[in-house]
């Protein structure tokens, strides 16, 4: 694998690697850990995820997706997971993508949304220790969605150059 290869390699581990250290840079100190690599991987996630997606639920395109796969088809049950889901896109959205959808949407509507997928999913989750988890997620949404809002700014505002190897010159 040649050098520009393998810069450009990105494989899970990778793409998880790059959110955790970008969301820890963007938040204070004493950020609970459990946290941090759940919303990094939330990230990673949607970032290697297609908008047309046939193996797996699909990255929104926009808030208003959203809308139309949970809220306004209310006649699929939502279960824990799909709840989790949904809480998940909120914040992906409202918060990574905020300055993209603050014209277009009502982010703080979306935001407690958002949270409440996460209250919903946690009141229905069976495993007591991972519905404790969610009901935190769904209290601290709008803390995760500014940083996630931030962090997409920061890296916005971040040149990245490649420094690509000088091809030899055959005499």
């Amino acid at each position: 694998m040649g050098p520009l290869r393998e810069l450009l390699a990105v494989d899970e581990r990778k793409t998880l690697e790059f959110f955790f250290l970008g969301l820890k840079d963007v938040s204070e100190a004493d950020v609970d850990r459990g946290e941090l690599l759940y919303n990094a991987s939330v990230l990673a996630h949607y970032a290697q995820v297609s908008t047309h997606s046939d193996l797996e639920f699909p990255t929104p395109p926009a808030l208003g997706a959203v809308f139309d796969h949970f809220v306004g088809a209310a006649d699929a049950p939502l279960d824990a997971e799909l709840l989790e889901t949904a809480g998940s896109h909120c914040l992906l959205m409202a918060g990574f993508f905020e300055d993209q959808m603050k014209h277009r949407h009502n982010v703080g509507w979306y935001a407690r949304l958002g949270a409440g997928f996460y209250f919903r999913a946690a009141r229905q989750e069976a495993d007591v220790k991972r519905a404790q988890f969610l009901d935190t997620l769904g209290r601290h949404f709008e803390s995760w969605r500014v940083r996630h809002a931030r962090l997409s700014r920061e890296l916005r505002a971040t040149p990245y150059l490649l420094d690509l190897p000088v091809p030899r010159r055959v005499m």
